[in-house]
């Protein structure tokens, strides 16, 4: 009896050691959760962003440049950065495959004025309409200062 309460106590501990530990997306829920940055409530699907830490903790934001902000001044490490496309709102893609474009004519929520884009070709037909600036997402992160 003593040897079936040792091992169900190790699997549970083992259980919810690995389950806590998944790195993933945590769906951002639109009028209801809070930019991690700035505290303003996340409503347009076309900016918003996500980070992952190691850890699996994530952290929604509101704008490009809120997630920007805030990991610039974060000690922590993160594994995933996501960021939602003006072309495709709400669907969240991996930063570093993202397309951009800082245009005043294409305002965020925080005025950083990024907006990230599915494709080069679609962010290029953006930048032909509404001018601005094309950048990658090495550029942005030397900009804010982010490692």
């Amino acid at each position: 009896m003593v040897w079936l309460r040792n091992k169900t106590v190790w699997f549970l501990v083992s259980w919810g050691f690995f389950s806590g530990c998944s790195v993933e997306p945590v769906p951002i829920q639109y009028g209801a959760d809070y930019c991690d940055f700035c505290r303003m409530t996340i409503v347009d699907k076309r900016y918003a962003a996500e980070l992952v830490n190691t850890k699996g903790k994530p952290y929604k934001f509101d704008a490009i440049e809120c997630m920007l902000r805030y990991a610039a001044e974060s000690e922590q490490t993160f594994q995933l950065w996501l960021v939602n496309t003006y072309d495709k709102p709400g669907q969240l893609v991996d930063a570093s495959k993202a397309w951009y474009l800082i245009s005043e004519q294409l305002p965020s929520p925080m005025r950083g004025d990024i907006n990230a884009f599915s494709t080069e070709k679609v962010r290029d037909e953006f930048h032909q309409k509404y001018g601005g600036d094309k950048k990658t997402w090495i550029d942005l992160r030397e900009a804010y200062e982010v490692q």
